[in-house]
């Protein structure tokens, strides 16, 4: 139990320094619990996740476009995209065909409902996006650009296991 007379840590208060790796990757997990927090009120108010209009963005930025081209864009998986448009579709937002010069490949249109959700629209991960990048310069923008590209190759490379553990598991044979 706490003792009522020990001071807590204010919200004013900065927080201790870690060191670079550790400051950065609190500001990463900052933001993921940020993204997080409004994608979930976006799903109350809006009836999408940031992820999910996001998708609408893009096809209503390139209507015919393709699942592969968005996952490309968005550097999902397919299977990940493919439960975020199944979502939208259920919901009347998206509307797939098959493309008319190659019937294996699926085209993506917004709805009426859909078009209606696109555009600018407040209280979105976009909007916080937009209020940020007010306040950047694009010299800011391009250096945080490159950082987080740099993070997120270095999230996704498969590490190859140490030499001597590869070769340790080669005798094991």
């Amino acid at each position: 139990m706490r003792d009522s007379g020990q001071q807590t840590r204010s919200d004013h208060e900065e927080a201790p320094k870690l060191g670079a790796v550790l400051d950065f990757m609190r500001l990463v997990w900052g933001v993921d619990h940020a993204l997080q927090r409004r994608s979930k009120r976006m799903n109350v108010q809006l009836g999408v996740t940031g992820p999910q209009r996001f998708v609408v963005r893009l096809i209503g930025k390139y209507p015919g476009i393709s699942p592969k081209r968005i996952a490309d864009i968005l550097h999902l998986d397919k299977s990940t995209l493919s439960g975020v448009l199944q979502r939208l579709e259920t919901r009347g937002l998206v509307a797939r065909r098959a493309d008319q010069r190659d019937g294996r490949r699926a085209e993506l249109r917004l709805t009426a409902k859909g078009r209606g959700l696109d555009g600018v629209k407040q209280g979105t991960v976009e909007a916080a996006a937009r209020r940020s990048l007010v306040k950047t310069t694009p010299q800011q923008l391009a250096a945080a650009s490159l950082v987080l590209e740099a993070l997120a190759t270095e999230l996704l490379r498969e590490e190859k296991p140490p030499a001597h553990r590869a070769a340790k598991k080669a005798g094991d044979r």
